[in-house]
């Protein structure tokens, strides 16, 4: 049938234009999934002999005239460890850049906090704009390469980020060029990553991550050594959730706990998955709140998974650590790591405020940073003070398990400093 309103001098671009849209599209849907296995982390705990609880605390930035969020942290071939995170004078601004600082376990010290790149060396690498930047996630892959991913933003806000990345072959010291990771077939914009990395044994990567555009939702990205990704996974239909945080637990199955941004009673959602990512079950709601604020997950043991999060209905005055069974449908909080001395979060007169967090800072610290104290009390005004008076915030924590067995735990803390918390098995078992 012969489309007549349809200007004859138009139809043959309209019907490439429809073309190219058609198999765009098509080559984006196909269900052409690779199924590489999951590398599964070692379970089971090797401490010999057993080693005393362990349990220190630092800051990784000492930046203070910086808001600082969103860190994430790896162990590097060489057996340090560097963290990254994003800093600038507020969240979006156009001076945020991202940061990285190494940790020497031997020495138990965090070095300098270094720039690992800012938004005028990622646009020229780009030639495309870019506004802001945000979001960094770091991850060693088995071959000993490192990986960083990080979002930027050229027009709008968040809804139209881009996910780049960058990648290190000599332990984190110098890096690629950045590049785009192409996730979508029209404008690449509304993917933002957040979770942990995963790795496949074909050697590629599995990249949680989420959308944000017209609603908000997680999707699953495997990634090939070049940078290409190969596979995306829708991992559920809804609306509402966002920064999924994986855990593997065998060569075909993982876990995710999710924020949930949605109305009524906010809860930990989790979400499923048999398929090695392919294929996800519908996110259920557990019975721990969680004030739509990052939440981050960890293997523990053969039929555990710990998990840190801000276990509230609203605002992220408290820190705490939990340990949930395998399809984390039973969950019990083995320690707060953090909180407010007022245990319903209220606002705190300024004058009290100054010798409790002045407290915290010195407990927090390993007595590296103690020169900062009053430079830290001085800028309080601009962070975590309001005319009400000052409250506590510790927020968007992040995992991970080494080779001998420690944790490492990152967060922000009261939007200020980057926390580093290291707790051996042993230290945990204390509080079951």
């Amino acid at each position: 049938m012969e489309i007549n309103f349809i200007p004859s001098r138009y139809r043959k671009p309209l019907l490439a234009l429809t073309t190219v849209i058609v198999f765009t599209v098509a080559y984006w849907l196909k269900p052409e999934y690779s199924q590489a296995k999951f590398i599964v982390d070692r379970p089971v705990f090797s401490q010999v002999p057993e080693a005393p609880p362990y349990f220190e605390s630092d800051f990784v930035s000492v930046t203070l005239d910086q808001y600082v969020h969103a860190a994430s942290i790896t162990r590097l071939p060489s057996g340090e460890f560097m963290a990254v995170w994003f800093g600038g004078s507020r969240e979006g601004a156009r001076d945020v850049n991202i940061y990285s600082a190494r940790f020497d376990p031997e020495l138990k010290e965090w070095g300098a906090n270094r720039v690992l790149v800012d938004r005028a060396y990622t646009e020229q690498s780009l030639s495309r704009m870019v506004r802001k930047l945000g979001n960094p996630v770091i991850g060693t892959a088995p071959d000993g390469r490192v990986w960083v991913f990080y979002v930027s933003v050229s027009v709008g806000g968040w809804a139209g980020s881009a996910i780049n990345y960058m990648v290190s072959d000599d332990d984190g010291r110098s890096w690629s060029k950045p590049k785009q990771l192409r996730t979508t077939p029209f404008f690449n914009i509304s993917t933002l990553v957040r979770g942990q990395p995963v790795f496949h044994q074909d050697g590629t990567i599995g990249l949680p991550v989420y959308h944000e555009f017209m609603g908000k939702f997680p999707e699953y990205l495997r990634i090939d050594q070049q940078g290409q990704v190969i596979d995306k996974t829708r991992m559920h239909y809804g609306r509402d959730s966002l920064q999924p945080s994986m855990v593997v637990l065998s060569e075909t199955e993982a876990v995710s706990v999710l924020r949930y941004a949605g109305d009524g009673p906010r809860r930990v959602l989790v979400s499923q998955t048999q398929q090695t990512g392919e294929g996800w079950s519908m996110p259920r709601a557990t019975p721990v709140p969680n004030p739509n604020s990052g939440l981050t997950a960890v293997r523990y043991n053969d039929d555990e998974i710990l998990v840190v999060l801000n276990d509230l209905e609203s605002n992220r005055y408290r820190l705490s650590l939990y340990l949930a069974n395998r399809d984390l449908s039973q969950w019990k909080l083995i320690k707060v790591l953090e909180e407010s001395p007022d245990p319903m979060g209220r606002w705190i007169p300024r004058d009290q405020y100054k010798g409790l967090i002045n407290k915290q800072f010195l407990e927090s610290d390993d007595d590296s940073h103690q020169h900062l104290v009053q430079d830290f009390l001085a800028r309080l005004d601009k962070r975590m003070c309001e005319t009400e008076g000052c409250n506590f915030i510790y927020d968007y924590p992040y995992i991970i398990r080494d080779d001998a067995d420690n944790f490492h735990l990152i967060y922000t803390w009261n939007k200020s400093m980057i926390k580093h918390v290291e707790f051996n098995k042993n230290w945990l078992e204390q509080y079951r």
